[in-house]
């Protein structure tokens, strides 16, 4: 397997970067640390300490193994180890690393667990539309047919959309893989325009600026205890956001600080989009010399508005997926049984 192809879970992630810490901090030496966690790993994470072991024996640094593995260690994380192997303080650095790393995967799993209840309901009412599209309106469309009673419209789509299924299983699945492979390639080769239409929708837009400013907040107040320049922090920050506005904020206060402007005038710019807390903060630590603090209470102050904003997005979605489901199978059943209705209204009249 190439090294940049290689992957590993995000507790698989915690477990390394933790070990490492725990060991280094204990003053045992980097090699015999890696030799030892050798003996019990496998998979991705055997691959990197072997590596990571081959490099050390021919004298690199660990972040130059890191960086081989850009799918498991973000630019981020090669920069703050970097910084802390050129000041000496590499057991430090991966303790905070870890305790980053962590706050991601509880932030992580907020937003997957949020979008649980969601994905549970459409797959439920796919499975309730195709039993009844499969199952149901073939026995009926028989009857009708049999019969030959006037079929209102929505019955009759709705015994085409059966027939199209049952009698045209093949052409239809092609077809349907045909267009997710589309979207998929369209997915691929305009990611960031699919991105943007989606984070702009209401309440998403919010929720994806709390994320971003979640996610910035953390990474520059890791890289900044870490010893980095501000500006190359900045230039690494802007790529861990996905809305291509906080990145252009982003890149637009690094040229501020360039020109020897505070960070908080460069995001007073975007004033109406970056909250005046963020800024109220950002000075404050400016002028206290504490900055890295600042950007800490940032991002737990956000994680909590995500957690707020997710709550409510939640409680709101609940009911409105329901009557959704709700409305388009009623519509199904009342398109079978109005039929049957009039069917038994001409009998009785006869």
């Amino acid at each position: 397997m190439k090294l940049e192809h290689v992957t590993l879970k995000s507790s698989e992630k915690l477990g390394l970067i933790g070990s490492f810490a725990t060991m280094l901090s204990a003053g045992i030496p980097i090699l015999e640390v890696v030799n030892s966690l050798r003996e019990d790993t496998k998979g991705g994470q055997k691959i990197i300490l072997d590596e990571l072991l081959a490099d050390l024996m021919q004298g690199k640094r660990m972040h130059q193994t890191l960086s081989k593995f850009p799918l498991v260690f973000d630019k981020v994380v090669t920069n703050v180890v970097r910084a802390s192997e050129e000041a000496g303080t590499l057991d430090v650095t991966l303790r905070d690393l870890k305790e980053t790393i962590q706050k991601d995967i509880e932030f992580s799993d907020k937003v997957r667990s949020a979008l649980l209840y969601p994905a549970f309901i459409m797959i439920v009412f796919s499975l309730v539309l195709s039993m009844i599209l499969i199952v149901v309106v073939p026995k009926i469309s028989s009857v009708f047919l049999k019969l030959r009673v006037e079929l209102p419209l929505p019955t009759r789509i709705l015994i085409f959309l059966s027939n199209l299924l049952v009698l045209h299983t093949v052409p239809v699945l092609i077809g349907a893989i045909v267009v997710i492979g589309s979207i998929f390639l369209v997915y691929r080769r305009n990611k960031k325009i699919l991105y943007e239409f989606v984070f702009s929708l209401p309440l998403i837009s919010t929720l994806v600026e709390q994320i971003d400013i979640t996610r910035f907040s953390r990474s520059l107040h890791l890289l900044l205890s870490s010893g980095l320049p501000i500006t190359a922090a900045l230039e690494l920050t802007k790529d861990v956001v996905v809305k291509q506005k906080t990145s252009r904020i982003i890149a637009a206060s690094r040229d501020m600080v360039f020109a020897g402007k505070p960070l908080s005038e460069g995001f007073r710019s975007a004033k109406g989009y970056i909250p005046t807390i963020m800024i109220k903060l950002m000075e404050a630590g400016e002028k206290t010399g504490s900055l890295e603090r600042s950007m800490q209470d940032i991002s737990e102050y956000f994680d909590y508005q995500v957690t707020n904003t997710l709550k409510t997005l939640t409680a709101l979605l609940e009911p409105v997926m329901l009557v959704l489901v709700g409305i388009v199978v009623g519509s199904m059943m009342l398109a079978i049984i109005t039929p049957i209705y009039g069917l038994i209204s001409q009998v009785g009249s006869q």
